[in-house]
């Protein structure tokens, strides 16, 4: 896998040159406003005062996938989303252009001093967006365009759960993954595994809602937008939830929240941490920032519930 150049020293003269060509209009002003783990986003003020994201990503084709998910996603939320514009590819470069959405990302720890009541609402707010998609369904469970699979543990095994173990495993071997962490995610593999399957629906996921991708109005904590999906398919409403749990995200009680609005099993807390720590496992393989002081605290909370499951099997037996 390549790993595109995506630093200010390679996009920034090139960038004016490629809005030129695509939309008619000059970039007078870029700015570089922030990044994820696979890339990073620049506002450009154009020469009519319009004001545009420009996203540049480290892996070739992803600006693609973005594009496909934001258009299907945005169609089914009565939340905000970036509007497509353009998308843009050369050998050394990969491009998502979109409109410019209001608001700052609630990352920002300014937020969290907001009284109760505000981060209930805001919660309340999020969820609702949330929900509009889990109630969108399919037959299938996989990709947006080509959903293949009649169960979803069959899906979840066959392209996740077995293939990134495999690579995690060489990595180990290799010395590049920590064999105390493959172990933890043998070990809860097993367990979840173990667990009855139960009879779950495809619906539509964002599979990024995290507190990086959440926009809100800065003065009252006022939801203005969804942004930045990455993964979107036909999936268990579960495996969208641990992303509301990624760091900071229960200060705003997302994850407490939807699981009061929603339908959830007994297994829903193990199942959702393990989701977490795979996935935070998997972004060694698919060219993306590895976050230490996250996977530890994903690492801790899947072991918390697995714990609580363990013992709540042997209770029971």
């Amino acid at each position: 896998m390549k790993i595109l150049d995506n630093s200010d020293k390679h996009l920034l003269p090139i960038l004016p040159e490629i809005i030129s060509k695509e939309l008619g209009k000059n970039a007078d002003k870029l700015t570089f406003i922030g990044g994820g783990s696979f890339g990073r986003v620049y506002k450009a003020v154009l020469s009519n005062g319009e004001i545009i994201a420009v996203k540049a990503y480290r892996v070739q084709g992803s600006q693609y996938e973005e594009a496909e998910q934001l258009k299907l996603l945005s169609a089914n939320t009565s939340v905000n989303m970036p509007k497509v514009l353009f998308t843009y590819e050369d050998e050394d470069t990969a491009i998502l252009a979109m409109s410019f959405c209001l608001g700052q990302n609630v990352l920002n720890p300014m937020f969290l001093f907001k009284n109760k009541e505000h981060k209930q609402k805001f919660a309340d707010d999020v969820i609702s967006g949330m929900l509009q998609w889990h109630s969108v369904t399919n037959d299938k469970f996989g990709s947006l365009s080509n959903p293949i699979y009649d169960s979803w543990y069959d899906y979840y095994k066959e392209e996740k759960q077995k293939p990134w173990l495999a690579a995690l495993k060489e990595l180990s071997n290799n010395g590049k993954f920590s064999n105390k962490k493959l172990q933890l995610l043998i070990e809860a593999t097993e367990l979840f595994n173990s667990l009855p399957e139960e009879n779950i629906k495809p619906v539509l996921i964002h599979a990024d809602l995290n507190i990086m991708n959440i926009m809100a109005d800065t003065k009252a904590l006022k939801l203005t937008a969804f942004i930045d999906p990455c993964g979107s398919i036909w999936a268990d409403k579960e495996y969208d939830l641990f992303q509301l749990r990624n760091m900071w995200g229960d200060a705003y009680g997302l994850y407490e929240t939807y699981k009061k609005n929603c339908e959830t099993s007994e297994f829903t807390d193990f199942r959702v941490a393990y989701y977490a720590s795979m996935h935070e496992a998997a972004m060694r393989l698919k060219g993306g920032l590895i976050m230490p002081l996250w996977e530890d605290l994903n690492n801790a909370r899947l072991k918390k519930e697995m714990k609580k499951l363990k013992d709540k099997m042997l209770r029971t037996e």
